[in-house]
């Protein structure tokens, strides 16, 4: 396990209830160092379905469980710790509360203390188009997001210190170019 370094921040990364190209935004966030992982309840269920031991996640970095009402871990942003924010994959319901300034769990109330910092997130929603296919535990399929979860992510869009991506390939150029102009 990576320890942490109050020298250097790292970067947070939370994942929500959406197994929307999970497998292969795990693959990526296991070849970064220096990074905290958060999940929500539902992430942690996610993972199990698509059969991701939590125990092989941990051996590369810590994880941050959803278990308290007060979610303590979100001080670590006033506290310098972290220098990005990543929620990917992101639900549309986690999309919907932060667009609405809703910060009832650990996943959203990070994104809002990030924001608050002034701390740089990268976000990788699970509905940007009226039409798209997407992982399931079973293979790909094809799901049609609703109007109002394609306009929250569209609302996301204009929310200061994020950036929104809309594939695991733009995830990757978003995070290396972010981590290229820390000079990490």
């Amino acid at each position: 396990m990576t320890n942490h370094n109050k020298k250097q921040p790292k970067i947070a990364w939370a994942i929500t209830g959406s197994g929307h190209y999970i497998e292969e935004c795990l693959e990526f966030l296991l070849t970064l160092e220096n990074v905290d992982i958060y999940l929500s309840q539902a992430g942690e269920e996610v993972l199990k379905m698509y059969g991701i031991d939590l125990k092989d996640v941990r051996a590369r970095h810590p994880v941050y469980r959803d278990k308290a009402a007060s979610s303590p871990p979100v001080g670590h942003f006033y506290k310098g710790y972290y220098h990005t924010f990543v929620m990917a994959p992101t639900t549309s319901n986690t999309i919907a509360k932060c667009v609405l300034g809703i910060a009832d769990s650990l996943v959203t109330n990070l994104y809002s203390q990030a924001g608050k910092c002034r701390v740089p997130s990268i976000v990788y929603p699970c509905d940007i188009a009226p039409e798209m296919e997407t992982t399931a535990p079973g293979g790909k399929v094809m799901v049609y997001p609703r109007q109002i979860d394609l306009e929250a992510t569209e609302k996301i869009r204009s929310f200061e210190y994020t950036d929104v991506v809309e594939s695991v390939d733009e995830l990757i150029v978003s995070v290396s170019q972010r981590l290229k102009s820390l000079a990490l």
